[in-house]
Parts: structure tokens; C-alpha cells; sequence
């Protein structure tokens, strides 16, 4: 399956250090004071873990003297061990704590980034791949930060304090120890960059996977009526294994750099303690101190050994902090200007197109529109009519400014919609789309979505004038009954109602239909048609539709064809000079009368 290529601005095959980490900073900044608990319980914990072996080294040097003397240090040692408890515990609680706030921080940022982006943002970036670093991701970086970060500054600490420790005790033994370390470094190193590489490939798979699974969730009535539901298995099988194949090549380079570095630490070790055993012997160092060396040498070496394991954690992460800093950093096509200018209130509702010419991102070989000029004066009902593809949807699209054409501009009551904030203008619009969107919530609350401050007497007078109630009423719980996810519960005619109810309710000087009635049956889009007129009375009303029957009252037509307006006129005016709408007019009508017969 061909991987969707990524709008984003990184390198998808390139990784970068583990320096990325860097760039979950403004999201600690807010945590200072918790986060230098955490560290001063993390270097609590490690100074006592690096004391107690120095207690260890007294009692074996003072193993045959007075009883007194061993039982106050196994005394101090119990002190020493209860003072561990609660540091490490103190530092569970403030690390994970602090995790599970930036993590719910990081994926609220991404959240408010991304939905407000345009819709040529998602053009080319599955809404699942998108969901996949919100969850996947952040669930790295929680791990990181609620747990391996903590845990490799205190495996630090003891590398270094041991190593510290290591040196007053003996220094020979340790200038023999420290001759290990490059040997360890270097499968480190070279090992960590394929690791990184790795680590990013899989999470980029884990999302194509995600993305994938989606898509056919969310159409997964479709692929059960196209009965694809085999080769949705099948799709989605590949993907997933191709994820669980480059899973297995990071596991596998990591358990491999895992058992390098390992052995060769408690090969070192064994090699010390044989020099360290001989010393003995020669009386060059006590029993105690011998001891001491090697509880020293083990931590360090544990120590070294978890940093390297670590290391891979904190690579994964880095390329999950990678992915989401580039939903954060991605700039969007649209944007509202420094200083806006604001749309006067009550708008009056003027609309227009000046030479306006737009290529869809993903169609950048094909015009949308062509030069298209189009006024609409305040309160006055233009239908928007022709064949699929002439351009008519991408004119309400324009309206949202949910693209900026190539050429031209697009005002509002004499405004360029680039000079004004888009959550301003769009205040003043009201949508019914041809695939009326139903929220998983309650009929309310979907109706309710149009204003939220509406009250409950508002949403149902909104239902009645969009020929909703009688069927809302009829629910299990009238109103306040679950529709489902995407309105499953409901016709295809209902949603539509729905949808229409919403705008109503919306009561914004421009109103925009979609195809607003092409669900409904021929009782209710009569009913809804009264609507839709008595709503749009002293509105700037826009309606796109293919059968001509819904807009033969409209105050004028517009025609358009392959971009261009190629006519415009009463319903009347542009059947009597013939042309394409008289055409579309006379299979519509001809077809109607023929059916009817």
C-alpha cells in the first residue's frame, strides 16, 4: 500500500538526536516547582544508594569487633533504607504526576492546532495519522517522562557518584575499570543511530496503520455494502505487519546493543574483582574495602547498563516529540492577518467574487475556478446551479475561506476576507453542507451546536421551522435522545433536517445551502422548502443544488460550467434564451413529468 505523503515540513527518512527532547521544555516551564521536587527526591534517593556501601565496607572490616559498634551501623542502614523508601516513592508520585500534566498539555496543544486548520491541511494527512500522534505518541512521551527520564538522571548520578567513589576507594581497580568504557561506547553509538532510525520508521508505520483503520471504520457501512470487507482485512493486514516487521528489527537492534553492552560491563567487573581478589591477598587492600569497590563497580555498572537500555526509550521518544512538534510547527495555508479587520456588526450581508481564479491543492491542473465574478447584494437569494465539478460548492468553500484563491479576492460587506479574523466573518454565516455532519450527542445538543447559548425553547422552534419535531418528539427521549456516531440512528432525510435545524437556530445574515433538501422526500422538502424560504427572508442566501425544482424562486440564478459563470438570469429568463440551464432544465422537468405519468 503506497504510503500518504505528509504536508509537514520535516524529513520523514531523517532523525534526529535525542536532542529533540528539547522541545518538551515549554511544556515542563510551567512545572518548575514540581519538577525540582522530583529531582531533589531523585538525588536523595541516589546519595543514599552511594552511602549505604560504605556502611557495608565498616561492617566487614568490623565484623569480629564490639556488638555495640555492628548494631549501630545495621541501625543507621535501616535509617538509611527508610529515608530510600519514601524518596523513591516521593519521587513516583511527582514524576508521574508531572508526566500525565504535560502529556494532557501536549496533546490539548496539538488539539487546538490542528483543528483549526484549513482543509487543504488534511488533503494530504490522514485524519487517523493525526489521532495516532495524539495518543501514540504522547504515550512515549509519558513513558519518558513519567519514568525513563527520572530513571536515567538517578542511573546517572550513580554512574558518576560511583565512579567518584570508586576512585578514593582504589584507584588502580578503577583506572582498570574505566579501560571498559570506550569498548562500551562504541556499540553505543554506532548501534543508537540505526536504533533512532528505527524508532522513527516505526511509529510512521504505527500511524499509516492507525490512518488506515479509520478510514474504513468510519465508512465501514460502505465496505460492508461493496462487501470490501476482505480487502479492508487484507490492507489492513499488510500495514499492520509492515508495523510489526519494523517493530521486530528496532527490538531486535536494541536487545543486540542490550547484550553487547552488558557483557562487556560484567566483564569488566569479573576482571577487577580477579585484580581486586589478588590485592587482598598481598595485604595491598582490606576485605572491606574490596567489598565496597565491587558493590560500587555493579552500581556503576547497572547503572551503565540501564542508561543503555534507557537510551532506546529516550531515541523512541524523541522521534514521537519529532512527529508532534511538526503538527505544533506546521503552518497552515490560511491565516488570519496581525491585525485584523473586524466585520461591522449587524453585518449587512454582501458577498462577493472580484476575478477570483482557485486551484484545489491537490488539483493543481485543474481551474475550480476561472475568473469568476459574482456579487451578491444584502438579503437577495442567488442559486448556484450546473454540472458536477463546475465550481458551485467551491464557491461556498471560498465564502468559509477555507481556502484563499490563487488570483483575486473574496469580500464580505466590501471586506477582503483575508483582512478579517476567520472566526469573525464566519459568525456571520450559517452552513447546511450537502453531507450534513451529526455529532455523537443528543438531538439537542447537535441542534443546540448552531448557537450554544440558545435556550431549549429556541433549539425546538428551530426543529418546527426545519420540519424536525414531529420526528425528534417520536425518539425514545424526544430531544434528549442519543443519535449516534455520525447520526447513525437517523435517515439520511432526517440528518439533513438536523443539519437545517442548526442553521436556523444559527441566525446569521448569510446563509448557505448545500444541497440542503437533496435528502429529503418530496413531503418533507416541501415543507422544509417554506422553511428554508421564510428563514432566508432579509438574509444574503446562497444555494447550491442540482435539481432546479428547489430554486426556481430564487430572486436569480447563476450558472456555472467548468469554473466559469457561463449564465445568470430568472428561472424564467434563462429557459427562454436556452442554453446549458434551459438544457438541465428541460431533462429535469421532461424526466419529473415522465415519472409522474
Amino acid at each position: 500500500m503506497a504510503r500518504h505523503s505528509d504536508p509537514l515540513p520535516a524529513e520523514r527518512q531523517t532523525s534526529r538526536r535525542v536532542g529533540s527532547l528539547a522541545a518538551l521544555w515549554p511544556f515542563l516551564r510551567p512545572y518548575r516547582v514540581i519538577a525540582s521536587l522530583a529531582v531533589c527526591a531523585l538525588v536523595l534517593t541516589a546519595s543514599v544508594s552511594l552511602v549505604l556501601p560504605l556502611a557495608v565496607r565498616r561492617v566487614v572490616d568490623q565484623f569480629n569487633g564490639a556488638t555495640e559498634l555492628l548494631d549501630s551501623y545495621f541501625l543507621v542502614a535501616l535509617g538509611f533504607a527508610c529515608l530510600l523508601a519514601l524518596g523513591t516513592g516521593a519521587r513516583y508520585y511527582l514524576v508521574t504526576r508531572l508526566g500525565e500534566r504535560v502529556v494532557a498539555d501536549i496533546r490539548r496543544a496539538v488539539f487546538d492546532r490542528v483543528i483549526g486548520m484549513s482543509p487543504a491541511f488534511f488533503e494530504r494527512l490522514m485524519t487517523g495519522e493525526v489521532l495516532s500522534r495524539i495518543t501514540t505518541d504522547t504515550t512515549l512521551i509519558l513513558s519518558v517522562i513519567g519514568s525513563s527520564v527520572s530513571i536515567a538522571l538517578r542511573n546517572f548520578l550513580i554512574l558518576i557518584g560511583g565512579a567518584a567513589l570508586m576512585l578514593l576507594t582504589s584507584a588502580k581497580l578503577t583506572v582498570y575499570a574505566l579501560l571498559i568504557v570506550p569498548v562500551v561506547i562504541v556499540p553505543i553509538v554506532l548501534l543508537g543511530r540505526r536504533l533512532r532510525a528505527l524508532s522513527r520508521e516505526n511509529q510512521d508505520w504505527i500511524a499509516e496503520s492507525s490512518g488506515n483503520a479509520s478510514e474504513a471504520l468510519l465508512s465501514v457501512q460502505t465496505v460492508q455494502a461493496f462487501t470490501h470487507e476482505a480487502e479492508n482485512r487484507a490492507t489492513f493486514a499488510a500495514v499492520t505487519e509492515r508495523s510489526f516487521e519494523s517493530a521486530k528489527t528496532r527490538i531486535g537492534t536494541r536487545a543486540v546493543m542490550t547484550v553487547i553492552v552488558i557483557f562487556l560491563i560484567f566483564a569488566g567487573v569479573v576482571v577487577v574483582l580477579w585484580t581486586g581478589a589478588r590485592d587482598v591477598r598481598a595485604g595491598a587492600m582490606s576485605v572491606g574495602e574490596l567489598v565496597q569497590f565491587v558493590i560500587y563497580a555493579v552500581m556503576v555498572a547497572g547503572a551503565a547498563g540501564a542508561l543503555s537500555e534507557i537510551w532506546g526509550e529516550l531515541q523512541r521518544a524523541a522521534g514521537a516529540t519529532e512527529r508532534l512538534g511538526e503538527l505544533l510547527a506546521a503552518e497552515d495555508s490560511v491565516k488570519d492577518p496581525v491585525s485584523p479587520v473586524a466585520l461591522p456588526r449587524p453585518a449587512a450581508g454582501a458577498v462577493a467574487f472580484e476575478g477570483v481564479t482557485f486551484r484545489y491543492p491537490a488539483r493543481p491542473e485543474v481551474s475550480a475556478l476561472d475568473g469568476v465574478d459574482l456579487a451578491v447584494r444584502p438579503g437577495e437569494t442567488v442559486a448556484l446551479v450546473g454540472p458536477s465539478g463546475a465550481g458551485k460548492t467551491t464557491v461556498i468553500q471560498l465564502l468559509q475561506r477555507f481556502y484563499d484563491p490563487d488570483s483575486g479576492r473574496v469580500t464580505i460587506d466590501g471586506i477582503d476576507l483575508r483582512d478579517m479574523a476567520r472566526a469573525d466573518f464566519r459568525r456571520a454565516i450559517a452552513l447546511v453542507p450537502q453531507d450534513p455532519v451529526v455529532f455523537a450527542a443528543t438531538a439537542r445538543e447537535n441542534i443546540r451546536f448552531g448557537r450554544p447559548d440558545a435556550s431549549d425553547a429556541e433549539v425546538e422552534a428551530a426543529a418546527r421551522a426545519a420540519a424536525a419535531h414531529d420526528f425528534l418528539t417520536a425518539l425514545p427521549q424526544g430531544y434528549d435522545s442519543y443519535v449516534g456516531e455520525r447520526g447513525v440512528m437517523l435517515s439520511g432525510g432526517q440528518k439533513q433536517r438536523l443539519a437545517i435545524a442548526r442553521a436556523i437556530l444559527r441566525d446569521a445574515p448569510i446563509l448557505l445551502l448545500d444541497e440542503a433538501t437533496s435528502a429529503l422526500d418530496a413531503e418533507s422538502e416541501v415543507a422544509v422548502q417554506k422553511a428554508v424560504e421564510a428563514m432566508a427572508q432579509g438574509r444574503t442566501t446562497l444555494i447550491v443544488a442540482h435539481r432546479l425544482a428547489t430554486v426556481k424562486r430564487a430572486d436569480r440564478i447563476v450558472v456555472f460550467d467548468q469554473g466559469r459563470i457561463v449564465a445568470q438570469g430568472t428561472h424564467d429568463s434563462l429557459v427562454a434564451e436556452g442554453g446549458l440551464y434551459a438544457r438541465l432544465a428541460r431533462l429535469q422537468f421532461t424526466e419529473g413529468m415522465a415519472a409522474e405519468r
